[in-house]
Parts: C-alpha cells; sequence; structure tokens
C-alpha cells in the first residue's frame, strides 16, 4: 500500500513574501566548505515536476517506476559535493492537524489534474498534457525511501524531523549545525531560519513548470535578520504577516490582502493580534482561531536529537540502486564517482571528510 504525501512545490503564500522580502544574488563558489541542510520534500517536488519527458509524464525505469526524483537527487546532489558543499537532508515527520485538510484539498485537486490528463493525452494535446502532468506529481512511501538510501549511499546525513521538514532544518541552522537551508519556499522565513537559499541549481537555469523551456536564475541568499530590520518586524509579527496572507494551515488567508495590506496592518495594531485579525474579518473566511494557525507555526515541534556526521560513500550501493533497479547509465554514475576521485574501491573507503578537508 502506498501513503501519498501532498506537497506542493510552489507554495502560494511563498509567492506573496516574494514581494517584500530581500535577496542577495550569489555564486554557487560562495557556498564552498559551508553545510547547507535541505528540505528534501521540496526539492523532490521540484525534481518531479521539472524532470518531464516532452510529454509531461516524469522519467521511468523499465518495470515503470518513476525516477525523476533520484535524477535530481543524484545528480544535483553530486555537483554540489564536487564543488565543496557539504549537504544534509531533513524530512518531513507527522504533519500538524491543520495540514491535514490542505492535503485533502490538493488530493483533489491532483484527482483532477489526473483526469484532465487522461483526456488531453487522448486528444494528443501536448501542451495540455505537459500542464496537467506537472500537477500530478506524487511522492509515495517507496520513493522516499528509495531517495533515503540514496542519500544514505553518497555518504550524507538524514535527519527525521518529528514534524515539518522546513522547520526542522530552520532549528540546525539556528543551532549552528549548518549555515543555511535549502528550499524554494518563503515561508522558511516564518520558522525563523536564519539565512536562506534558493535556487540552488548548479547549471544556474531553472525549467518553467508545465512547459520545455527555461529561465537563467542564479542562487539567492535571504537573511532574516536583514528582512525583518528592513521590513521594521519582529519574527511574531512575520508569522502574523504571513497568517493574513495565506499559509499551508490556512491557504489563500485573507481575501484582498496582498503583502503590502498585511504589512501596513501588523505595523498598524503592532502586536494586538486579536484586534487586527478581527480587523481583518477571520471569522468570515475561517472556521477556526487564527490563534491555532499562529501557534502551529511559532510552536512546531523540532528535535535536538539528531546527527550531522558526513560517511563514506558507498558505490556498490550506488551502483546496485541506480543502475541495476532503475536503469540508470553505469557510466554516468561512474563519471560522477570519479571527479569526486571515489571511483576505485580504495578512495570509496575514505570518508567525505577527508574529501572536504
Amino acid at each position: 500500500m502506498h501513503f501519498f504525501f501532498f506537497i506542493l512545490f510552489f507554495m502560494k503564500m511563498g509567492t506573496k513574501l516574494k514581494d517584500i522580502t530581500i535577496k542577495k544574488e550569489i555564486e554557487i563558489n560562495d557556498l564552498k566548505g559551508k553545510v547547507l541542510v535541505v528540505d528534501s520534500f521540496n526539492v523532490m517536488y521540484q525534481f518531479l515536476t521539472t524532470i518531464r519527458m516532452a510529454d509531461g509524464s516524469p522519467l521511468k525505469d523499465s518495470n515503470n517506476n518513476v525516477t525523476s526524483h533520484l535524477n535530481g537527487l543524484f545528480s544535483r546532489s553530486m555537483n554540489l559535493m564536487q564543488r565543496g558543499i557539504r549537504l544534509a537532508f531533513v524530512f518531513d515527520g507527522k504533519a500538524p492537524a491543520l495540514k491535514q485538510r490542505e492535503r485533502e484539498r490538493r488530493a483533489e485537486l491532483k484527482k483532477e489534474a489526473a483526469k484532465e490528463y487522461e483526456i488531453a493525452k487522448e486528444r494528443e494535446d501536448i501542451e495540455s498534457m505537459k500542464k496537467y502532468a506537472a500537477r500530478t506529481s506524487i511522492l509515495t512511501r517507496d520513493m522516499v525511501d528509495e531517495a533515503k538510501k540514496l542519500i544514505t549511499a553518497m555518504g550524507m546525513p538524514i535527519i527525521q524531523a518529528p514534524s515539518e521538514g522546513e522547520a526542522q532544518a530552520a532549528h540546525i541552522v539556528n543551532n549552528g549545525d549548518a549555515y543555511a537551508e535549502v528550499s524554494q519556499d518563503y515561508d522558511c522565513m516564518m520558522f525563523g531560519v536564519p539565512r536562506l537559499v534558493r535556487n540552488l541549481t548548479v547549471s544556474e537555469k531553472r525549467k518553467l513548470p508545465g512547459k520545455l523551456s527555461y529561465v537563467d536564475v542564479k542562487p539567492e541568499l535571504m537573511d532574516l535578520e536583514e528582512n525583518l530590520k528592513n521590513l521594521g518586524i519582529s519574527q511574531d509579527q512575520l508569522i502574523a504577516l504571513c497568517v493574513l496572507m495565506g499559509t499551508d494551515y490556512n491557504p489563500s488567508g485573507i481575501k484582498g490582502i496582498g503583502p503590502k495590506n498585511a504589512l501596513k496592518l501588523v505595523k498598524e495594531y503592532n502586536n494586538d493580534f486579536d484586534a487586527m485579525f478581527k480587523k481583518a474579518e477571520w471569522e468570515k473566511h475561517f472556521d477556526f482561531s487564527w490563534n491555532e494557525v499562529f501557534d502551529t507555526i511559532k510552536n512546531i515541534p523540532v528535535s535536538d536529537n539528531y546527527e550531522m556526521n558526513w560517511g563514506r560513500i558507498d558505490c556498490d550501493e550506488l551502483k546496485t540502486l541506480l543502475v541495476k533497479n532503475h536503469d540508470f547509465s553505469e557510466k554516468r554514475v561512474d563519471d560522477a564517482l570519479e571527479k569526486l576521485g571515489k571511483l576505485n574501491e580504495k578512495k570509496c573507503q575514505k570518508g567525505l571528510g577527508e574529501f572536504f578537508g
């Protein structure tokens, strides 16, 4: 039996925060020697929605298993490791109660998209197939498990979050165990991550969802303290601002309130959130309290029970998983390993600490 995680890659709330935040373009080499903690589900959905065939369908092996996420994880991780960047991967745990509603809503949207895809397929309408296929991406338990095996085989640590992976990643950065979190979601900021890295693509290009075209992108670094200072608000006010605009726990937010109006409201009411949400007519839009959303975000469970240890690359396991099980080119895997100086058996026994040293 498969268990499904319904997490969209481009979050509505993230799009809204985009317009009022400061980002600094950086080069990948600026991250050399640094530890980055990855919001795993976010990047895997990125790969599932963008690494696709011409008709929009995901990459699959000869047994019809989806491999888009494995392709993305292997290629990008190996390339970043070659650049001297250490990666650690955080996986989601139990979702907050409020998120279950959103998962159910997204599940229905995916079902509708799947129907539209089949209709487009019958018409041989390639453009519509690409559009609807990207909206049907799902991540099964088996896919997550194989991703974990791949990450472990590459010698990188896995951290299991008690709840939201992006919040756990933020906690790890706050603990000083990583330099920044890697995610496309701006809402990492409301979980208090000090530094967020977006657009971490080695090619410095990003595929447009549902299309075959690409746009040039540069990695972006976002600094929380800098943004709070620029906006003139506190962390609590940032959370309240996000709740006004909409989060995973109250999708779409309050109708008519965008970034500028939300910022104006949190400044006008300072920390009197009761009065602010009353003014915004919260109860007309939601059948639960704003406090429930605010507290879910601010008090999301995180854990100090994790290890940030980089081990040896297991060449045999990599080849079994990718080449034998999923039809990857053996030459492709060997070439990536050779670039890391890990191809022969002797070097495969060396720890990544030696490589990064």
